[in-house]
C-alpha cells in the first residue's frame, strides 16, 4: 500500500508513488487478483479482435469524463497520449502549429520533447517543429502573481501585484496577453491546432495557475481554431481531491485529454479521451497501436477506477492532503529555506529557497542533502522544477492524516536542520 522496504527490511513512507504513478497503493489486493485472473485467460490478441476486458474498460473510464468526451482511445504511456493528441489536433483542425508553457512537461519521445518547456529533459536532437512555448503563469516565480491568485487552502507568500477579486485573478489577465502574442508573432494568420497544458504542472513543480487563466487560453484557442488539450497524466483519477479531472476545478471542458501514471497505478496503461467529432476526423487512414488496452492492462485499469469508488480515495485526497498542505504551510512559517508550498488535494509541492524575498533557489548540494536525510528518515519524496528545488509529494492516495502526523516531525527536523546551515 503506501509502505515499502529496502533489501535489508527497512521500512518507508512512500510520499512519491513511483512519481505519482501508484495511485491505490502498492501491490493492492483487488489490483493483484485483477492481474492474476486476466493472465489466466487471455494475455493478448490486438485490439484487431474484439474481447470483453477492454470494452469493460474503456466503457468505464468513458463513464467518468464529463460532457461530451466520450471517445477513449487506449495506449501505453504519457508520451504516447501525447503524440496522438498532437495527430488528433492537426488533422481535426487542418492547423499545424502547437503551444505548450514553458515549464511543461509532456514526456520524452520526439513529439512530447517538443511540447516539454523543460531544458532539462531536452536532448541536442531533432524535436517536433510547430511547436511554441508561451510564458509560464507561474503567480510564485513569474511576472505576475500575488496571495490571492490560486487554487489552494495555501497561497503565495508575495506582495500581490495584481488585481484579484473572488473566483478571478488579474494576473490571469497579464498572462493572457503573453500569451495572445505568440497568436499576433509566431503563428500564420493567429492559427492554432490545439494548445497544451497540464491543470498543475508536475515535474515543472507543481505550479498552479491563477484562476481563470485555463478558461480565457481555452477561449484564445479556440477563437483561433484550435483545440485544448489537457495533460491529466499526473493531475488525473482525483489526486487532487475536489473533482475525478483537475481541469474540472479550472470551469473547463477540454477537447482532448490525456492521462496515464495512475491510470494502471504502475502497469503500462495511458489513454486520449476525446469527442465523437475529433475522434471522426481520424478515419481517412488507419489508426494502430499493437499494445492498445491489451486485456491485461485493460483489467488493471478496471480494478484501479473500481478501487478508487470503493474506498473513497478522491475524498481521502482532499480530506488528507489540506491537512498535508497545512501543516507544510506551518513549516514555511518557521523555516527560512521553504519559499513556498503549493498544490491541491495529494499533489503537493515546497520550494526550497536561499532566500525568501528574491526567491533564489536553494544550491544543489544543499537540495540533494535534504533529499538524502529524508531518505535516511524513510521518507520517499520527489523532487522537480527546473533546478530540482521543489520537493515533490504525490503519495498513494490511501495514505492517512496519522501517515501525516508521523512524516512531519521529521520532515521538520531535517528541514530545520538545513535552513541553519
Amino acid at each position: 500500500m503506501q509502505y515499502m522496504w529496502d533489501t535489508e527490511g527497512k521500512k518507508y513512507l512512500d510520499l512519491f508513488g513511483g512519481i505519482v504513478t501508484v495511485g491505490v497503493g502498492h501491490c493492492h489486493p483487488k489490483l493483484n487478483a485483477a492481474l492474476s485472473e486476466q493472465a489466466s485467460k487471455l494475455w493478448h490478441t490486438s485490439n484487431v479482435f474484439v474481447n470483453e476486458p477492454i470494452h469493460e474498460y474503456v466503457e468505464k473510464l468513458a463513464s467518468k469524463m464529463p460532457g461530451d468526451l466520450t471517445v477513449v482511445y487506449p495506449v501505453n504511456s504519457g508520451s504516447e497520449a501525447n503524440d496522438l493528441a498532437i495527430l488528433m489536433a492537426r488533422v481535426h483542425t487542418g492547423n499545424f502549429d502547437v503551444i505548450a508553457l514553458r515549464n511543461g512537461y509532456h514526456g520524452m519521445s520526439p513529439n512530447a520533447m517538443g511540447l516539454t518547456g523543460h531544458s532539462t529533459w531536452k536532448q541536442n536532437a531533432p524535436h517536433y517543429s510547430g511547436i511554441h512555448h508561451a510564458m509560464n503563469p507561474d503567480v510564485y516565480k513569474g511576472l505576475w502573481g500575488g496571495s490571492n491568485c490560486r487554487d489552494s487552502v495555501v497561497q503565495v507568500d508575495r506582495k500581490c501585484n495584481c488585481d484579484c477579486s473572488k473566483g478571478s485573478c488579474g494576473a490571469a489577465d497579464k498572462y493572457i496577453e503573453q500569451l495572445d502574442e505568440i497568436f499576433t508573432y509566431s503563428l500564420p494568420q493567429r492559427k492554432v491546432a490545439g494548445m497544451f497544458i497540464e491543470s498543475i504542472q508536475g515535474v515543472g513543480g507543481v505550479v498552479q495557475f491563477p484562476k481563470t487563466y485555463i478558461q480565457k487560453a481555452a477561449e484564445l484557442v479556440r477563437k483561433n481554431g484550435g483545440l485544448l488539450i489537457s495533460d491529466e497524466v499526473q493531475t488525473g483519477f482525483g489526486r487532487t481531491g475536489d473533482s475525478m479531472w483537475n481541469f474540472q476545478d479550472h470551469g473547463v471542458s477540454p477537447d482532448i485529454v490525456t492521462m496515464a501514471k495512475s491510470i494502471g497505478n504502475g502497469f503500462p496503461l495511458a489513454a486520449v479521451v476525446t469527442t465523437p467529432a475529433v475522434a471522426q476526423s481520424l478515419i481517412n487512414a488507419n489508426h494502430f497501436n499493437t499494445f492498445s488496452g491489451n486485456p491485461l492492462a485493460s483489467a488493471v485499469g478496471t480494478a484501479v477506477l473500481e478501487v478508487i469508488e470503493e474506498e473513497g480515495l478522491q475524498e481521502n485526497c482532499k480530506k488528507v492532503g489540506t491537512y498535508f498542505l497545512k501543516e507544510l504551510e506551518k513549516l514555511q512559517n518557521e523555516c527560512n529555506i521553504v519559499g513556498d508550498v503549493r498544490g491541491k488535494g495529494l499533489m503537493i509541492g515546497v520550494e526550497t529557497v536561499e532566500c525568501k524575498e528574491t526567491r533564489r533557489q536553494l544550491p544543489m548540494d544543499r537540495v540533494l542533502d535534504i533529499f538524502e536525510d529524508l531518505k535516511d528518515e524513510g521518507l520517499l519524496v520527489g523532487r522537480g522544477g527546473h533546478y530540482g528545488n521543489v520537493f515533490r509529494f504525490s503519495p498513494p492516495m490511501n495514505i492517512s492524516t496519522q501517515d501525516i502526523d508521523y512524516a512531519m516531525p521529521k520532515i521538520r527536523q531535517v528541514f530545520m536542520k538545513h535552513a541553519k546551515k
